[in-house]
């Protein structure tokens, strides 16, 4: 602790609040972080700023230079050839700066410092007096410095209101979480991400962070940003502001302190964050896209397997607790957090949450979000979702990462599946399983099929005996595409894939089949040929209309063939819908 500074010395060494906020807005906070304590030298980059919107950059240039000096914070020294302070985070630049803010009176500039702090951290703020007045009454070596700074013409009047307002500034009373809040105000371009409301000129954001990056951390600075490698202001209450540009801020609050008079813990945290998240800000920067691709649930995307109307209709009434992520581009720590946070917004009936990551490259997920990723399926396991993962097969680590984890402790649990296709049918069959039809395994009755529905009991009567019962074994073809297409098909039993060749010759699945539904209708209409094959993918049992008892009917019995080829065209309406969403499936 700071004990040259008698209201600082009494702070609870146990007290630790570590506070993240994104430009978003959005705050992750842990331990005191709602603790209460002087902002002190974090001060310094934001009153600063002040003073460069005040005087402007050329005029705050010819009193405070921005070289690191590798002395302490508190270092009674100019530069010899220009008298300037050598940067702004030295107590002597801190007094110049204090010195820039422009007002009609004493109370006017510090009510412009206080009102700028309450505009960073997005609150109402206000004065420690006790803190203040043991500033004052002990704070010589600093009243020795505006003095210094007084007949070297840096300052240009009486130094005491100046060191006044430097004393008063130190002493607001901040927390952990108003650190990360302005930090990430400064992360945003000088916009306050919580309130929206404008802090700092943009063209100034930069000056402030540079300061900040050589000279925020006194004289270890250098290694700070060797280490950390982001710019940050620590103060000798325990309070350490971090920034990442772009991404969010960070505030930590630890009374102890080391050496050089920063917090023993928030150094330590911000190191351990920057290692273990590659948040160096040096590092190769990221391709600016957007990582959400698109989002969706099964009430929007739908599966080539055709259903029945009665299993539609189940999937419509409870296809939003399937969520659908398609992830896309390299994804960091920044990009995984915001798509785990969004995921902690959906709705708390969700049951089953498919990440597609078939448009991120191999290698583009790095470590930090490789540990972020393992741990969102952890805590999707934990609330008892199906996680979903597709494409998981082009991403070897990952891959490994779960597999161990999943071994080592059984905290996740997850499918895996090579195309979206694949993981839309999987959740459908997760959610159908509570469906009426559910337990329905028997063999439909010839008279329950929608397809004949319409028909009047005598007609019914008329038609049965011109229809022929097949069955079918796995993986049996049942019609050939490029086939004489001499016959219409009911299922009443089994599943079946319509499947037509990819230009390599490989077959593709373009619809599954269900009891209830129907193929072949076209062929009733005219003469023409299979447009795909179709495949049993269980033992399967269809009843057959064939074109020759059609063309009976046509003479024999029109008013039943025209009900057949009413039930004919509903069908053909459908084939043409169905393929009309068909790209849903594929790209939500």
């Amino acid at each position: 602790m700071a004990n040259y500074i008698p209201e600082l010395a009494s702070a609870d060494p146990d007290c630790f609040g570590i506070c993240l906020a994104t430009v978003d807005g959005y705050v992750y906070e842990v331990g005191d972080a709602r603790e209460s304590f002087t902002v002190q030298s974090i001060s310094k980059p934001f009153v600063y700023g002040l003073a460069l919107e005040d005087r402007g950059k050329a005029a705050v240039l010819a009193r405070i230079g921005v070289e690191p000096t590798g002395d302490a914070f508190n270092q009674i020294s100019l530069e010899p050839d220009t008298g300037r302070p050598r940067n702004p985070m030295i107590n002597a630049g801190a007094i110049a700066a204090a010195g820039l803010v422009a007002g009609h009176s004493q109370a006017d500039r510090w009510s412009r410092v206080l009102s700028l702090f309450e505009l960073y951290a997005g609150r109402r703020l206000a004065l420690n007096a006790a803190v203040y007045q043991s500033e004052r009454a002990t704070g010589h070596r600093n009243r020795a410095i505006s003095h210094m700074l007084r007949n070297a013409g840096i300052l240009t009047d009486d130094p005491e209101p100046d060191l006044d307002l430097y004393f008063r500034q130190c002493s607001i009373d901040i927390t952990a979480r108003d650190l990360a809040i302005m930090a990430a105000t400064l992360a945003c371009g000088g916009v306050n991400p919580v309130t929206r409301e404008r802090a700092l000129a943009p063209h100034y954001v930069d000056e402030v962070l540079s300061v900040m990056a050589t000279c925020g951390m006194y004289d270890y600075a250098g290694e700070w940003f060797y280490r950390v490698g982001f710019p940050a202001k620590s103060g000798v209450s325990g309070g350490i502001l971090a920034v990442l540009p772009g991404q969010f801020g960070i505030g930590v609050f630890s009374p102890p302190l080391d050496a050089r008079g920063n917090s023993v813990r928030g150094v330590a945290v911000c190191a351990a964050l920057s290692e273990e998240l590659d948040l160096h800000s040096l590092r190769a920067p990221r391709i600016a896209q957007v990582a959400l691709r698109a989002r969706a649930t099964l009430v929007q995307a739908r599966s080539k397997r055709v259903r029945s109307p009665s299993d539609a209709d189940h999937l419509d009434a409870v296809g939003h607790r399937a969520v659908i992520y398609q992830l896309q581009g390299e994804l960091g720590f920044a990009a995984l957090e915001h798509i785990a946070r969004k995921l902690d917004t959906e709705d708390a009936s969700i049951q089953l949450v498919v990440l597609d990551l078939t448009q991120v490259g191999e290698g583009e997920i790095d470590r930090a979000a490789l540990g972020l990723l393992n741990k969102l399926i952890a805590i999707r396991t934990a609330l008892d979702n199906a996680v979903v993962l597709v494409g998981l097969q082009r991403h070897s680590r990952l891959r490994r990462q779960l597999d161990e984890a999943r071994a080592a402790q059984g905290s996740i649990r997850f499918t895996a599946l090579t195309d979206l296709d694949a993981a839309i049918e999987f959740c459908e069959s997760y959610l159908l399983r509570d469906s009426p039809t559910a337990l329905d395994t028997e063999e439909m009755p010839l008279a329950c099929h929608p397809f004949l529905r319409g028909l009047a009991p005598a007609q019914f009567a008329q038609l049965e005996p011109l229809l022929q019962r097949r069955a079918y074994r796995p993986q049996e073809i049942v019609v050939h595409e490029g086939d004489p297409a001499d016959a219409l098909l009911l299922i009443v039993h089994g599943q079946l894939s319509v499947l037509r060749e990819d230009r390599t010759g490989a077959p593709q699945r373009l619809a599954t089949l269900a009891p209830g539904m129907s193929f072949g209708e076209p062929a009733l209409l005219e003469s023409t040929v299979r447009s795909a094959t179709v495949r049993a993918d269980q033992f399967c049992v269809c009843w057959s209309l064939p074109n020759r008892a059609m063309a009976a009917l046509r003479e024999d019995n029109p008013s039943l063939a025209l009900a057949l080829l009413d039930s004919a065209l509903r069908g053909v309406w459908q084939i043409v819908d169905r393929h009309s969403g068909e790209s849903v499936g594929q790209t939500l």
